[in-house]
């Protein structure tokens, strides 16, 4: 009999056509989230799950004695979303969707540099507003990128191809912090021995590391204090890094002069603070949203679960 799966949210129709073919599986038509109390039905009732980075999956929902589920099959690169710690203890797999979203997620960082640098969104909401009377040599003046310094904070996948695109593309300069030693590229970049140092030269910070741990709330009053008043922050990694509430701070304090964000710390929620504030680009956590992507997402979870249940190595475990 083929492995019971369920399926947390509304996938691409092929990602959803190849699970039919390999399993017996309960997919979620109406795309509703599912809260702690179906995702508990779920661990009792399926072999495996397809979850999302909006699932959260905690030590007790890991540690139920009824649990029957045996992997989950993590819909995005990050896992901050599950227990990772509690997974381990209770021998549950964990499988995430790493490479497939490098260039998508890369070129959404770079809109929202540009969006950020050049003012777009209080651009447009003025014009939108009624408010624009036409053209002036001195309105809305942004911020160039030839020639300026592009911090980049993890430079992992996404991080090097965010900074490939920087300085092939728009003549940026390049610098970084990553924990541990990486290289060599093919484009110049100079590493820095903290993230501090990267945030006090950059004139764009992007951020590239993983949410959750230690590195929640990360990004914080010290180091947004190491900014530049003329720098801008760019969040396409995890909401849970920057310390919203000192970032709001220093945003309408202009102690720095923008952001761009694709992700929040607590999702869907979005600080009413942060949607105040003219100098910043808001986006519903899509740096991986185009269809290409998201199916090919969906495509190596499907891969992880069907090594899984054939006994063949599996594609790209977390543990």
């Amino acid at each position: 009999m083929p492995a019971r799966i369920i399926v947390t949210r509304k996938l691409p129709e092929p990602v959803e056509a190849r699970l039919r073919e390999h399993f017996t599986v309960a997919l979620n038509h109406d795309d509703t989230p599912f809260g702690p109390g179906r995702l508990a039905s779920g661990f009792r009732a399926a072999d495996g799950m397809l979850c999302a980075v909006s699932d959260q999956i905690t030590a007790s929902l890991l540690a139920a004695p009824d649990r029957r589920l045996a992997i989950l099959a993590n819909f995005g690169v990050g896992v901050n979303n599950i227990d990772l710690e509690a997974a381990r203890a209770a021998g549950v797999v964990v499988t995430n969707t790493p490479g497939v979203l490098t260039d998508a997620t890369a070129d959404l960082a770079m809109a929202l540099i540009l969006a950020a640098t050049r003012r777009m969104t209080e651009s447009e909401a003025l014009l939108r507003q009624g408010g624009w009377d036409g053209f002036r040599p001195t309105a809305m003046l942004g911020m160039g990128l030839q020639g300026k310094r592009l911090g980049i904070i993890g430079m992992g996948r996404i991080g090097q191809a965010t900074a490939r695109r920087a300085a092939a593309g728009f003549g940026m300069e390049i610098v970084y912090f990553n924990r541990s030693p990486v290289g060599p590229f093919d484009f110049p970049a100079e590493p820095r021995p903290s993230i501090e140092a990267v945030m006090a030269e950059a004139d764009i910070v992007s951020l590239h590391i993983p949410g959750g741990g230690e590195n929640r709330g990360r990004i914080g009053a010290e180091a947004l204090a190491a900014m530049k008043p003329t720098a801008y922050l760019v969040n396409t990694a995890r909401g849970d890094l920057i310390d919203e509430p000192a970032l709001i701070a220093a945003l309408r304090e202009g102690r720095i002069a923008g952001a761009g964000l694709d992700v929040f710390a607590e999702e869907p929620k979005v600080p009413a603070g942060l949607i105040a504030l003219p100098n910043v680009t808001l986006l519903p956590h899509i740096g991986s949203a185009t269809l290409e992507t998201r199916t090919a997402m969906g495509m190596l979870a499907v891969d992880n679960l069907i090594a899984y249940f054939e006994g063949t190595p599996l594609p790209s475990q977390v543990l």
